[in-house]
C-alpha cells in the first residue's frame, strides 16, 4: 500500500508542475489573440500567486477537515477546471478568472503533500517528489509545443493538458480508500501518544544537530497564523524560504537577460543556456535523493548553499559567458537540495503536531517572494545593471545562510 501511495503522490506532483509553464510558452500566442501587450502575462501570475498564497495559508484547516487524500484529488481537479477553462477563455478577463482556482488548487497541493511526504518518508522521496514537479514542468511546454506546431493552437494544448489533469483527478478519487487507511493508522498512532510513527522514514536530521521533538499532544489543534509566528525558530524558517524563492525566480527570469545584455551573447543562445537553471534543479534533485540516503537534511542545505555560492563566484567573474553558463548551471543544481531537506526537516526541528500548519506559512513566504524579488530585480536592472545579478542573488543567499544557521544554533541550544 505505502507504495502505490508514494506512486500517487509523485503523480500528483507531476500534475502540479504540468501548466506551470503552460503560460509562458503559449503566451506569445495568447496576447496576439485577446490583443493585450505582452505584460498582461504578469497579472495573470500574480493572480495565480496569491491564489496560493491564501490556500497555503488555510491548507491547515482545510487538510484536518476533509483530509489528505480528499485534498489532494479536489486540488488537481481544480487545476484542471482551470487549465480547461485558460483553453476556452473568450478574452483576457474570463483567463484571470481562471487563474484564481489555478492558484488555489497549486497552494493546497503543495501543502498537502509537502507534509504528508515530510513526515512519513525519507529524504530522498522528498527530493524525488520535486524532481516530479521538475519533470510536469518539462512537460507543459512540450505539450504546448506540439499543439502549436500541429495546428491546434494554444487552446489545443491547454485542452490537452486539461485531459491529463482530468485522467490524474480520477485515479486520485479513486485512490481514495487507499489514503483512508493511512489517515486511520496515523489516528491510531496519535491516540496511542507514539513519537516514533514514520520516525523510520524520516530520518534525515542528524540527531547530534537538530534533537527529536515531543509529541505534544493526543490530538493536533488547529494554530492561528499569529501563534505559528510566535514559534521559536519560525521567523527564521520564514525568512529562508522567502529568500530561497528569490534565488531560485530570480535567476530563473533574468538569467537569459543577463547573459545577453553583460556578457553579450546571442539572444537565442541566452534563451536556451538560461534553461541550465531549470535542467540543473531537476537532474540535481534527482541525484539529491541518494546522495539524502547518506547525509542529513542539514547536511544537504549546507552542501547546496556552498554549491550556489560557487555558481554565482562564477558569475561574477567577468568576461567569459561559458563561465556564466557553468554558473547558472551551478546555481540551479546548489538549489536542487535546499528546498526539499528544509521542507523534510520541518516536523523533526519543529514538532509533528505543529508541522502542517507551519508547512503552510513556509509555502506562502516562498510565493510572497516569488512576487517581490525578481520583479524587485527588474527595477534594479532598469536603474542600475542588470549586470549586478549575482550581487542581488548573493544577499539572498548570504541572509538564508545566516538565518538557516540561527535556526539551527536555536535548535541545538
Amino acid at each position: 500500500m505505502t507504495n502505490l501511495l508514494l506512486a500517487l503522490i509523485y503523480l500528483a506532483f507531476i500534475s502540479l508542475g504540468l501548466p506551470d509553464a503552460l503560460l509562458g510558452s503559449a503566451w506569445p500566442a495568447i496576447y496576439s489573440d485577446f490583443m493585450v501587450t505582452v505584460s498582461y502575462a504578469g497579472i495573470v501570475s500574480v493572480i495565480i500567486s496569491l491564489g496560493t498564497i491564501i490556500s497555503s495559508l488555510l491548507s491547515d484547516r482545510l487538510i484536518s477537515w476533509l483530509g489528505t487524500g480528499k485534498i489532494t484529488a479536489i486540488s488537481v481537479g481544480l487545476t484542471a477546471v482551470a487549465i480547461l477553462g485558460f483553453g476556452m477563455a473568450p478574452n483576457f478577463w474570463v483567463l484571470c478568472v481562471c487563474a484564481i482556482p489555478y492558484g488555489l488548487g497549486a497552494g493546497s497541493i503543495d501543502v498537502a503533500l509537502n507534509n504528508y511526504v515530510a513526515l512519513h518518508f525519507k529524504s530522498s522521496h522528498m527530493n524525488w517528489l520535486h524532481c516530479c514537479w521538475g519533470i510536469g514542468a518539462t512537460i507543459g511546454p512540450y505539450i504546448m509545443g506540439a499543439a502549436l506546431a500541429g495546428g491546434s493552437g494554444w487552446r489545443g494544448g491547454y485542452w490537452y493538458a486539461a485531459c491529463i489533469q482530468l485522467g490524474i483527478t480520477a485515479i486520485l478519487f479513486l485512490s481514495l480508500p487507499l489514503w483512508k487507511r493511512s489517515e486511520q493508522a496515523d489516528s491510531a498512532t496519535v491516540s496511542s501518544n507514539d513519537p516514533d510513527r514514520g520516525a523510520e522514514n524520516a530520518d534525515s536530521v542528524n540527531a547530534k544537530e537538530i534533537p527529536e521533538p515531543k509529541v505534544q499532544s493526543a490530538r493536533p489543534r488547529h494554530l492561528k497564523l499569529s501563534e505559528v509566528v510566535q514559534i521559536p525558530g519560525v521567523k527564521a524558517m520564514m525568512v529562508c524560504f522567502f529568500c530561497y524563492s528569490a534565488l531560485e525566480h530570480t535567476i530563473g527570469l533574468w538569467a537569459a537577460t543577463y547573459l545577453r545584455l553583460f556578457k553579450n551573447m546571442d539572444a537565442a543562445a541566452a534563451a536556451a543556456f538560461a534553461s541550465m537553471v531549470f535542467l540543473g534543479i531537476t537532474l540535481g534533485r534527482a541525484v539529491s535523493g541518494f546522495l539524502a540516503m547518506r547525509y542529513s537534511d542539514q547536511q544537504m542545505i549546507r552542501s547546496g548553499m556552498i554549491l550556489t555560492a560557487l555558481g554565482l563566484l562564477m558569475l561574477l567573474i567577468p568576461g567569459s559567458a561559458a563561465l556564466a553558463v557553468c554558473g547558472i548551471m551551478a546555481v540551479g543544481l546548489g538549489c536542487s537540495p535546499i528546498y526539499p531537506a528544509m521542507i523534510h526537516s520541518t516536523p523533526q526541528i519543529f514538532g509533528r503536531e505543529r508541522s502542517r500548519a507551519i508547512t503552510g506559512v513556509q509555502m506562502s513566504c516562498f510565493f510572497v517572494g516569488v512576487l517581490i524579488m525578481p520583479p524587485l530585480f527588474g527595477i534594479v536592472a532598469d536603474r542600475l545593471s542588470v549586470g549586478l545579478l549575482p550581487v542581488y542573488l548573493s544577499i539572498a543567499l548570504g541572509v538564508m545562510a545566516f538565518m538557516q544557521y540561527r535556526l539551527v544554533r536555536r535548535m541545538v541550544h
